[in-house]
């Protein structure tokens, strides 16, 4: 069964919406979004949009046993994997999103890791980054500075309109992140 497909007036609806956070105490992993997109807010769930990579880059990269449908997203729990966003807002594009906007998300998300503990922050997005941090230097990888005591991890965003990184190269990249937290005090745990 294939998963509902938003009508056009949906997805022009769907601007503004918020998708809820997926969270839980002491995660291994959060994922940080840039925003949700439209296609997102309109069905409720996390990198929706057919063709988003990010479900297939987690099952390559070892996070989950097989392949998760957006729909499936609270399976990620049972992994040790929460996802949020930087910006809650959805927009068509993160283009969108102003430097103010991303820096007072950066405020958001030092909160919500404040509360819920995870070990890792990873990043999806370098340039939303760069610029909600102030970090323009700031390269992929572990990053040198902690949120709440998380170390912070910086990731391509695996959306499909993200051609300069091929799945691949996302499966290795996440890959790392995924060997990095497997090393760890408490290992990722599989659905």
């Amino acid at each position: 069964m294939s998963p509902r497909r938003p009508t056009p007036d949906e997805l022009a609806a769907a601007a503004g919406r918020e998708v809820p956070d997926l969270v839980a105490p002491r995660l291994d992993v959060l994922f940080c979004g840039i925003n949700p997109g439209l296609w997102s807010a309109a069905v409720g769930h996390h990198f929706a949009r057919p063709g988003n990579r990010f479900w297939k880059v987690l099952q390559g990269a070892g996070f989950t046993d097989e392949l998760l449908a957006p729909e499936e997203e609270g399976r990620l729990l049972e992994a040790g994997i929460g996802v949020t966003n930087l910006v809650a807002r959805s927009t068509a594009t993160a283009a969108e999103l102003g430097r103010d906007e991303l820096r007072e998300g950066a405020l958001a998300l030092a909160a919500t890791v404040e509360r819920v503990g995870p070990k890792v922050v990873a990043f999806l997005g370098m340039i939303a980054y760069r610029h909600a941090f102030d970090r323009p230097g700031a390269t992929l990888g572990e990053q040198p500075e902690r949120i709440a005591g998380a170390r912070v991890w910086l990731l391509p965003n695996p959306s499909g309109l993200q051609a300069r990184y091929q799945l691949p190269e996302l499966i290795e990249l996440f890959g790392a992140l995924r060997a990095a937290t497997a090393s760890a005090d408490r290992p990722c745990r599989r659905p």
